[in-house]
């Protein structure tokens, strides 16, 4: 079918697929490779150039595996990555190795020396509409296209079950696939609290997960996760997942391995935030502003995720010449390139900022999603991400997510459920539309409750049970991060984590899977 669609209209056959797909089709008349990733790039597809040698794969050792290819850390992304926990551009840690973007194409004629640059064929819009539809008329198309969405993703010759997180989206696709799958498999990811404190012990999402299971009726099953348990996976975890991305990852492992001993297909809630306004703590941060440069100042300020810039220099100095000349404003500003900026109201900076996080936070999300689940031979399906849904989502009036446009709550993104809980009691905000709709679904107490993260309690486990795993990993003779960063900077972070001083459970992760993974690809 995809092989007659592009015979039939070339690429204007990818604007007919709602999906997720990357693929590559030889066309033998133009002696050219056409590859394509979906809209929103839940599929990976990596490729690089090695002279006349155009090498490309779904995940990148297979192109390791090629002798045109030399293996090589990239200084820069590294520094791109130590700034956001996270590349906004096509870089990966492997030198020259590209992560093909999202709702992009490329032509590439045999022989070439140098390849064309993808084409984008779609792109994220969200607009505030000139003349809004009364809420009511809103809340009557949100319900029949999730209903849509979730059926569509509904169609298989093989089990399909879904994550139960506790959480809203979970929840609520759950809720309407029970409708059609009776006894529907359902999964949760615990975690062990014993050693947690503060607002870790709330982390564990057990009991409200059994709720929802007991109301839709699923045939549920939960696993507990410990401290010892990132330790344990933390070599598989990096082996399938290739290149860090954003957030921990390991719970996301264990999720599909659970997932994956009972069905072959999981329904996931992944794009329900970003789509309809999940964190309002973030947008709120840039919402009045003098200009588009005073808001990318204020935002990427806030995206600095794990080095701060004043220590950033000294933190790279064993390598700082090599990437002295990077600017990570610039990549944070580049973002925005296809993106209108002719900004005047709250609105506008609230729409750029969901355009932004769904470039880079839920590309991300996706990425590793994907290479985690697959890992596990799982096929993770999410109708958050149904074409129709999403043309909708962006067409939405801010108003109708968003309440407290004047509002701005000072949050910290290192404390995950932390700041949502303390945001949330404030404001009562986020998700108002989606909220209003799912209330005729699942419980109240879901519904109203303040977002919760898919989060480990590492900031307490970093410094007591794991403690001895990190310094063994980040404070032995053998530790290779330290050819790239200063070693004297990094334990200065650490020691910042451990002393209560700075919660710096983000950074901590991030080294521990940046030094296994120089270990393994780095020989």
């Amino acid at each position: 079918m995809l092989l007659y669609a592009y015979v039939e209209w070339g690429e204007k056959a990818l604007d007919r697929l709602n999906g997720m797909f990357a693929f590559a089709i030889w066309d033998k008349t133009r002696q050219e490779l056409f590859i394509a990733r979906d809209r929103y790039g839940i599929k990976p597809l990596y490729y690089t150039q090695c002279g006349n040698v155009f090498l490309f794969g779904s995940e990148i050792k297979a192109i390791l595996e090629h002798p045109a290819y030399q293996t090589n850390l990239d200084k820069e992304a590294l520094l791109e990555y130590f700034t956001f926990q996270n590349f906004f551009t096509e870089r990966t840690l492997f030198n020259n190795v590209h992560l093909f973007p999202a709702g992009c194409y490329m032509r590439v004629s045999l022989g070439a020396n140098e390849h064309q640059a993808p084409c984008r064929y779609w792109d994220y819009n969200f607009v505030e509409p000139e003349s809004p539809d009364d809420t009511r008329e809103y809340a009557e198309e949100l319900d029949r296209l999730f209903h849509q969405a979730v059926n569509r993703q509904l169609v298989s010759d093989v089990d399909v079950g879904a994550y139960l997180s506790g959480g809203m989206d979970s929840g609520s696709i759950t809720a309407i696939a029970a409708t059609q799958l009776p006894y529907i498999k359902t999964f949760t990811c615990g975690f062990d609290l014993h050693s947690a404190s503060g607002i870790e012990l709330g982390f564990d999402e057990r009991e409200k997960s059994e709720l929802m299971s007991y109301l839709f009726k699923t045939e549920h099953y939960e696993m507990v996760l410990k401290a010892g348990d990132m330790e344990r996976i933390m070599p598989r975890l990096t082996h399938h997942l290739e290149e860090p991305r954003v957030g921990q990852s390991y719970p996301n492992f264990y999720a599909a391995q659970l997932a994956s001993k009972f069905v072959k297909v999981v329904l996931s809630g992944t794009g329900g935030d970003e789509l309809f306004g999940g964190y309002p703590w973030r947008y709120y941060r840039a919402v009045v502003n003098n200009d588009f440069e005073h808001y990318i100042d204020k935002y990427y300020s806030y995206w600095q995720r794990l080095i701060p810039n004043a220590v950033i220099k000294q933190v790279f100095k064993p390598i700082w010449k090599d990437v002295n000349n990077v600017w990570t404003r610039d990549i944070f500003r580049h973002v925005f390139v296809n993106h209108a900026s002719q900004l005047t109201r709250p609105e506008d900076y609230i729409n750029h900022s969901l355009y932004f996080e769904a470039k880079t936070f839920l590309h991300g999300l996706l990425t590793v999603e994907d290479k985690l689940s697959m890992a596990h031979s799982l096929e993770t399906r999410l109708p958050f991400l149904d074409n129709d849904l999403v043309d909708f989502a962006m067409r939405l009036p801010v108003s109708v997510k968003l309440r407290n446009l004047g509002q701005v709550v000072q949050l910290n993104e290192n404390e995950p459920g932390g700041k949502s809980t303390k945001y949330f009691k404030k404001t009562n905000d986020g998700k108002l539309l989606l909220r209003q709709v799912m209330a005729r679904y699942i419980p109240s107490e879901i519904v109203e409750a303040d977002k919760q993260g898919f989060s480990a309690p590492d900031a307490s486990w970093f410094k007591g049970e794991s403690i001895d795993y990190v310094n063994e990993k980040l404070n032995g003779a053998h530790a290779r991060i330290y050819e790239y960063l200063d070693k004297k900077s990094v334990q200065a972070l650490i020691q910042e984590h451990l002393s209560g001083k700075k919660n710096r459970r983000l950074l901590i992760w991030s080294l521990l899977n940046v030094e296994e993974w120089c270990q393994q690809f780095l020989k």
